[in-house]
């Protein structure tokens, strides 16, 4: 019951606060201007997480038991660390190195302190334990990148918090059928502060997210889905629902995100250019250029995310030898799918659309219109508003 009254916390109190950071944002001029890379249209507010993070924040201490925040103290200070790296960057942009010396110390809370981190390959490739240096090093390296990926996927109205929206519960309700009733609540709660910021970010939004929630949520589902994935890996069967692919699932929950950081980074390497050099080739744009709306690329990309998460628990038994060079030959085959589609849609545009010449002669007669004839148009719509 917890588990439902920290969800409708949070979304009650994100919902109550949500509309006042919106009027605050705009007096105070914090938008996001359209152009560049910017795909809205319009002065949209930012800095949307200040309202759902605290109001996650306010869920969780309200449910969780003593008991409950001393087991998940270290993520709590590391989420509230990373909630601060966001406001900060939001608030006067950090550079690329005091983002990332930033990010490093709630990584370092979670890796070390909260032991939270990958601690073999589960047989995968037939590799168990890793050393715990390894472990270590690998676990840092997927914190930050995924984070950041998360962070790169909230391009369009509603896309990430539908798609964290989805993964949290999973992860909630996988949490609490493993007896881990912390993270559990703790994922419930997230949802609930997400819901409440969908209602104002969904198309056409009314507020953006901002790093202040795009690095805390991107963060939070990374970490647990590490401690996901490693627990799943460890646990004996009798202690709840083991999937034998265990990679795979982690993947699965956030599958957007990794295959959009592999495909830009990828293409902007073999094109010569910066991996890190920010354009509009992400899945997201792609979609657009398809012709669909934001919240039809929301759907579509979440739906994407469910038959992918649904692949590992629909095949509990099949390891990650044989499902995850499935699921990677999957979201490679969909990606060329998705790109020779795009470029067919641009291509027929391309084709039906007027020319150049074409416009500048529609705009040389909109121009030299003779007198007489503006003034039988005018006398036109004073006769029609006259009737």
């Amino acid at each position: 019951m917890n588990l439902f009254f920290s969800l409708a916390t949070s979304f009650f109190i994100g919902f109550i606060i949500m509309p006042v950071i919106i009027l605050v944002m705009k007096k105070f001029n914090f938008t996001d201007v359209p152009g560049g890379r910017k795909i809205h249209s319009g002065y949209i507010p930012s800095m949307g997480g200040l309202g759902f993070i605290s109001a996650s924040f306010f869920g969780m201490l309200s449910w969780l038991s003593f008991e409950e925040v001393m087991f998940a103290r270290y993520f709590l200070v590391a989420l509230a660390i990373m909630f601060s790296v966001g406001v900060r960057d939001d608030l006067m942009e950090l550079s690329a190195i005091q983002k990332l010396l930033g990010q490093c110390i709630p990584a370092f809370f979670i890796i070390v302190m909260a032991d939270i981190r990958v601690s073999g390959f589960y047989g995968f490739l037939g590799i168990y334990e890793i050393p715990y240096v390894a472990s270590v090093t690998l676990s840092f390296f997927l914190l930050i990148i995924l984070t950041n990926s998360f962070n790169l996927i909230d391009g369009a109205d509603g896309l990430a918090g539908s798609l964290s929206a989805i993964s949290f519960l999973v992860l909630g309700i996988w949490f609490h059928q493993v007896g881990l009733d912390a993270y559990s609540l703790i994922s419930f709660t997230l949802i609930g502060g997400v819901l409440s910021f969908l209602v104002f970010n969904w198309y056409p939004a009314k507020i953006f997210m901002g790093d202040t929630g795009s690095l805390s949520l991107g963060f939070a589902l990374t970490v647990l889905v590490v401690l996901f994935v490693d627990k799943n890996g460890t646990m004996a069967g009798w202690e709840g629902l083991k999937l034998q692919a265990p990679i795979s699932a982690g993947l699965a929950l956030m599958i957007v995100p990794i295959y959009d950081t592999v495909r830009i980074f990828s293409k902007r390497i073999a094109k010569g250019k910066s991996p890190l050099k920010p354009d509009k080739s992400h899945v997201h744009h792609f979609l657009m250029r398809m012709g669909l709306r934001h919240d039809q690329v929301s759907m579509v990309l979440g739906g994407i995310t469910c038959i992918f998460i649904a692949l590992p628990f629909v095949f509990s038994g099949v390891t990650d030898n044989l499902l995850f060079p499935i699921m990677v030959l999957f979201a490679v085959l969909l990606g060329v799918w998705l790109d020779a589609r795009t470029l067919h849609h641009v291509r027929e545009n391309v084709l039906t659309s007027p020319g150049i010449s074409e416009k500048m002669e529609a705009n040389k007669n909109k121009q030299t219109k003779k007198p007489h004839v503006i003034s039988d148009q005018i006398f036109e719509k004073d006769n029609l508003n006259m009737n």
